[in-house]
């Protein structure tokens, strides 16, 4: 089977010559390089791509940007006032120091800027998995409704917007969620074959189950069904504790998701997860990019990822790390051995 066989046939739950193994990204590694070409030749890489087009503000918004000594600040005009951002920048790391909303009141000004749908580019997709060929997955990543008011504010902001103004907060993510629905079936209707959903981690780790169906069930599983209908694959990112959300999981209708961290990055049980959500959710994981795989000697980390296998079965897995993509040369060539070992 060529990678990009083996990645569908398992997110299907379908026979398979072999578990996949699954970098996230090429990391640091140059692609062009000697050991980037190794790494899409003997591995199932799987690299998300945003796409030329914003789906959420649309060509509609309009922004100004100043460059205040080592802060960025944009301001976004609205018909209700000015939303404000600023972002700092050291020798030595950013962060976001001031977010576009700071209370509920934000989301009315937010709400009010006219909306004019996108003009979509999905070339550089088609780019992407025309380099990748048969030997990997390119999939189009982007932000679910719920990541826009949970990334504008910030995450005290967020959880205190949720707690005081729920409805509204729904509000907007239904509105954003909206935006997507065309946007993807657009996507679909150009060709695209998989997706990357992320988002959902915001509500599941700062807000708990019921605001995970709320804001995450009951919108994602709208987009999953718009990229069902295309043909498409659904693969859902998720970070943190995930045993408590198995069967939402299953009930937006994802055909796979990641990373399921073990502890103490997260508390996924494999072989729980693989009896709660049965031959529905495809499961990719869950060794740490950067703990475990970067750092660990090959003969202890092909170790773990056989007890991983164990734990986990051969339908439905696909071995691999956490998707960060930042991983170094020496998680590469782990990753290549681990394939290697696999392939006998």
């Amino acid at each position: 089977m060529t990678s990009k066989e083996r990645l569908l046939a398992t997110m299907r739950f379908e026979k398979t010559d072999r578990v996949p193994v699954a970098p996230w990204q090429f990391g640091r590694v140059d692609r062009e390089s000697a050991l980037g070409r190794e790494l899409l030749a003997k591995t199932d890489i799987m690299v998300d791509i945003g796409i030329s087009g914003d789906p959420i503000l649309g060509k509609g918004a309009k922004t100004e940007t100043e460059q205040l000594g080592d802060t960025t600040v944009t301001v976004l005009h609205t018909p209700k006032g000015d939303l404000t951002h600023k972002y700092r920048r050291t020798e030595i790391t950013g962060a976001t120091v001031e977010f576009f909303l700071k209370g509920p009141e934000d989301i009315e000004k937010m709400l009010s800027i006219p909306y004019e749908a996108p003009e979509i580019d999905a070339s550089n997709y088609f780019k992407l998995q025309e380099f990748l060929g048969d030997d990997g997955m390119a999939l189009v990543g982007f932000a679910t409704g719920v990541a826009i008011p949970a990334s504008w504010f910030s995450p005290e902001g967020f959880c205190l917007a949720w707690a005081d103004e729920p409805e509204l907060v729904e509000k907007l993510v239904a509105v954003m969620n909206e935006r997507l629905v065309d946007w993807i079936d657009e996507l679909g209707e150009m060709g695209v074959e998989a997706f990357r959903l992320v988002g959902g981690e915001y509500a599941s780790v700062q807000l708990g189950p019921d605001a995970f169906q709320r804001l995450c069930v009951q919108y994602d599983r709208e987009l999953v069904a718009i990229m069902h209908k295309h043909g498409a694959i659904a693969h859902y990112h998720n970070h943190g504790p995930t045993m408590r959300f198995l069967e939402q999981f299953v009930e937006i209708g994802m055909d796979s998701t990641d990373p399921f961290e073990a502890p103490p990055w997260g508390n996924c049980d494999l072989r729980e997860a693989r009896r709660r959500m049965g031959d529905k959710v495809a499961i990719l994981g869950n060794l740490d990019d950067m703990e475990i795989i970067n750092q660990l000697p090959t003969e202890q980390v092909l170790a773990m990822a056989r007890e991983r296998l164990e734990a986990a079965g051969d339908r439905g897995f696909i071995l691999g790390g956490t998707s960060s993509g930042t991983y170094g040369e020496h998680a590469a060539r782990n990753f290549i051995a681990m394939a290697e070992m696999l392939s006998g």
